[in-house]
């Protein structure tokens, strides 16, 4: 299947050209997408020369720092007016292994509408984190998950494979996230369509050239949506959603969630 790999960049100017070597070794017939965010440290520059020597790699450099959710949002809409059938994000600051893309890519092969690298399902780990920013994600995405009626392990994971249809089925550019909310924001979207979920246990390694983007008001960005999509669609009754997109179907599970 035809695949694009969208890469969000905002000054990974130390990771993008070891980042794009690695993805073009493991998998040497997808294509990358390097959606920047006009990072003044000359990523697109870096990127656009790692393109030139080992191709099919391009680069759209956008007006400003506009979020991950929007970087995501309009490199998909390039992927699918191209006409890719699988669309991959994953990060450029090299946390996620690139010789975990053919995996994920042989979920969406096998049926799955959308795979997630897990970090929290057997096989899965987060080695070089401290305790504190662990259990914080453990159980953000607990509560994520209980909150929104979803059974996957790992929501916040930003390293997945779409097929492309499940990303026009969810009408994935009317949703709102900016922040990594957005990884909850759609993987809930898709289980509501009861689409296949599957899960891959990745071991994600923390960065170490530059700086985290995540933030204390991007946390409370997600907790935040977690808690109005989880009231809007569990507590108010379905007829006052009737005219909401997909407001009609209560938050579920997908069939194949959390299947390692």
């Amino acid at each position: 299947m035809r695949t694009l790999v969208v890469l969000p960049t905002y000054e990974e100017a130390l990771n993008i050209d070891e980042a794009l070597r690695r993805v073009r070794a493991a998998a040497p017939t997808v294509d990358i997408l390097v959606m920047d965010d006009n990072s003044p440290d000359g990523t697109a520059a870096i990127a656009r020369a790692t393109g030139a020597e080992i191709g099919q790699i391009d680069v759209i450099v956008r007006d400003r720092k506009d979020g991950l959710g929007n970087a995501y949002r309009h490199g998909f809409r390039v992927g699918l007016e191209r006409g890719y059938e699988v669309l991959m994000q994953m990060d450029a600051d090299l946390s996620h292994d690139a010789n975990d893309i053919p995996r994920l890519l042989s979920q969406v092969d096998r049926g799955a509408d959308l795979a997630i690298g897990s970090r929290y399902i057997p096989g899965g780990s987060v080695p070089h984190w401290a305790w504190y920013r662990r259990a914080l994600s453990r159980y953000g995405n607990r509560y994520a998950c209980f909150a929104l009626g979803m059974t996957i392990h790992d929501a916040t994971a930003g390293f997945r494979a779409y097929q492309a249809d499940a990303l026009k089925a969810i009408d994935v550019f009317s949703t709102r996230a900016k922040g990594y909310g957005f990884q909850i924001e759609t993987a809930y979207r898709v289980s509501r369509q009861q689409s296949a979920i599957d899960e891959v246990p990745i071991i994600f390694t923390d960065r170490i050239r530059g700086a985290s983007k995540m933030s204390a008001s991007v946390m409370v960005e997600e907790m935040l949506l977690v808690t109005w999509w989880g009231v809007r669609d569990r507590l108010v009754p379905r007829v006052s959603r009737a005219s909401w997109p997909f407001g009609g179907r209560a938050g579920g599970s997908s069939g194949r969630a959390g299947r390692g």
